[in-house]
């Protein structure tokens, strides 16, 4: 809230605690469960007085195969746009830096999204938005009940293309379902990798191959 308004805000992902002295010696805390978000040092002031929302189309999860990972791109069945539930802190550091950090909240999957990974990002539906960012009562047993994964068959999923997992491409063909002609090429790109480098000893095994 700001200004009787509610704003969007740049925040870095990793939440921060105001307690802590030297970021750089604090493990990245990037999820905070559910189940002890109100009671762990960490994320037990936030989620009574910080909470918000971060919008997404979606998210994805790997699923491993034949010695490697599958991407899925997980997302509302209906495509509408997902609200997570997110704690957030402003960390002040000993020289008056600033820094907004946060954390998404996450719960136990359903038995449909478990197959992909047994902890989900808590979405907030929308009927729900003002429910969960009202902070004002400063206290969290109001929002205890919101803080649970989507009910079965809410989300959907499918396989998309592993340039997913090079942080240099970022473009929408990254959602889109993976086409046979893409998995094809990926196989065949997977096969020159895996195949053992040539020596001069032709019979010569040194069981790379075995590993994919």
């Amino acid at each position: 809230m700001n200004e009787n308004g509610r704003h969007f805000r740049l925040m870095r992902w990793g939440f921060w605690p105001a307690w802590v002295k030297d970021p750089r010696k604090f493990t990245l805390l990037i999820n905070a469960r559910a189940e002890s978000v109100k009671d762990k040092p960490a994320f037990k002031n936030a989620i009574r007085r910080r909470r918000c929302l971060i919008p997404a189309d979606g998210y994805y999860e790997w699923q491993s195969f034949g010695g490697g990972k599958r991407p899925y791109f997980i997302h509302r069945r209906d495509g509408q746009p997902i609200g997570f539930a997110g704690i957030a802190e402003n960390w002040v550091g000993p020289n008056g830096e600033e820094v907004d950090t946060v954390a998404i909240v996450t719960a136990a999957a359903s038995a449909d999204l478990a197959v992909l990974h047994h902890r989900v990002p808590v979405t907030i539906s929308a009927d729900d938005f003002e429910r969960w960012l009202d902070c004002r009562s400063d206290e969290a047993e109001g929002v205890t009940p919101l803080m649970r994964g989507p009910e079965v068959g809410e989300f959907v999923w499918h396989e998309v293309s592993m340039r997913v997992n090079h942080v240099a491409n970022d473009d929408e063909q990254l959602v889109l379902p993976m086409t046979e002609e893409q998995r094809e090429a990926e196989q065949s790109e997977r096969a020159k990798k895996a195949s053992p480098r040539k020596t001069a000893a032709a019979d010569f095994d040194d069981g790379q191959g075995s590993l994919f």
